[in-house]
């Protein structure tokens, strides 16, 4: 993903989640101001968009885990699958497993 789709994509998420519920609803769950959140959707936003962006990703950057069957951040998903084997927890060992054969489970990384 390039610094461009990554942009974008954030963007997206935000504008989607604003759409769907409210800004000021949106503002509350990164933990931004309602204007703040008002700026960055219009563009005019005048300091530097970074860690908006990473709460963003970090907040509703998330995928439904097929061996869940509920949300789960990417950066979750990333984690367990490509983490050691738990061998010391039998649910965590079946979901690491599950992650092993996942569809969904991130491109390119291997435990």
């Amino acid at each position: 993903m390039t610094t461009t789709d990554s942009a974008a994509h954030w963007l997206y998420l935000l504008r989607t989640e604003a759409q769907r519920t409210n800004i000021a609803t949106v503002a509350k769950l990164l933990g931004y101001s309602r204007t703040s959140i008002s700026l960055v959707l219009a563009g005019k936003y005048p300091g530097q968009t970074k860690r908006i962006a990473d709460s963003v990703l970090k907040k509703l950057d998330r995928l439904v885990c097929p061996y869940l069957g509920e949300g789960l951040a990417v950066s979750e998903c990333r984690a367990i699958a490509t983490s050691a084997a738990p061998t010391h927890h039998p649910m965590k060992l079946s979901h690491w497993r599950a992650c092993q054969r996942c569809p969904k489970r991130p491109q390119g990384e291997q435990p």
